[in-house]
């Protein structure tokens, strides 16, 4: 009987060692690390979540990714698909600046036509409407034109000619707003000069007729009093 008891002891403090044993190395990280993925795995997951439609979570892979692996053959395609994604989601400022430092980094990079075109497309998509500041207009403009002289046979500078268009019709409807208000408020020299202006910078983009219709009117109104101080 006390053989038997001696025994149980035994196994009991041998179960109690093993379970100590065990305890202690996870909680010292020695048995149960996760092991990190592969730049090849981050990517395959990245364009899951990417093709998904969940560009939170793929931007937190292609960071990930970015970050772990910056020496990785796929470090700059997870460089243009974290910018992608930060698009996608609508955070055009800081696309824009990823988008950038893409450039930056790989000049020569046989995406770049595509870089310039989405650089103009984050200044693009934020554009006012006419009657309003028209920053991101001239901004967006200005990359689909480098875009255009850069690479003017690229699929991407064709699309941008359309983009250029809008951007020229916004800026041209804005030039007609401002002079149609100096008009309307009796400032029929500073009205000339911009409806002068438009005709002179935006021909042919639905402006024309009514544009000059309005120069007539101008010089008719000056005409009839002195000359503004």
């Amino acid at each position: 009987m006390r053989h038997n008891l001696t025994y149980l002891l035994k196994i009991v403090i041998l179960i109690q060692v093993l379970i100590f044993f065990v305890t202690g190395c996870s909680l010292l990280g020695l048995g149960g690390k996760k092991k990190e993925k592969s730049p090849e795995e981050l990517m395959t997951k990245g364009m899951s979540e990417f093709g998904g439609g969940d560009y939170s979570k793929s931007i937190e892979i292609f960071q990930t990714l970015k970050d772990r692996y910056p020496y990785s053959k796929l470090a700059a395609q997870a460089e243009l698909k974290l910018a992608d994604s930060l698009y996608k989601k609508g955070l055009f400022e800081e696309a824009l600046d990823a988008y950038k430092e893409f450039e930056r980094l790989h000049p020569k990079n046989r995406a770049i036509p595509y870089v310039i075109y989405q650089e103009g497309m984050c200044h693009f998509v934020t554009m006012n409407r006419a009657d309003l500041d028209q920053t991101k207009t001239k901004m967006a403009l200005k990359e689909f034109e480098r875009l255009r002289r850069a690479f003017p046979d690229d699929q991407f500078s064709f699309m941008a000619q359309k983009r250029i268009r809008k951007c020229l019709k916004n800026l041209a409807e804005y030039e007609f707003y401002v002079g149609h208000f100096y008009y309307r408020s009796g400032h029929y020299v500073a009205a000339l000069n911009r409806f002068e202006y438009l005709l002179n910078h935006y021909p042919d983009l639905g402006q024309y007729g009514k544009t000059l219709v309005y120069i007539a009117k101008c010089k008719e109104k000056l005409a009839k009093q002195k000359p503004e101080q």
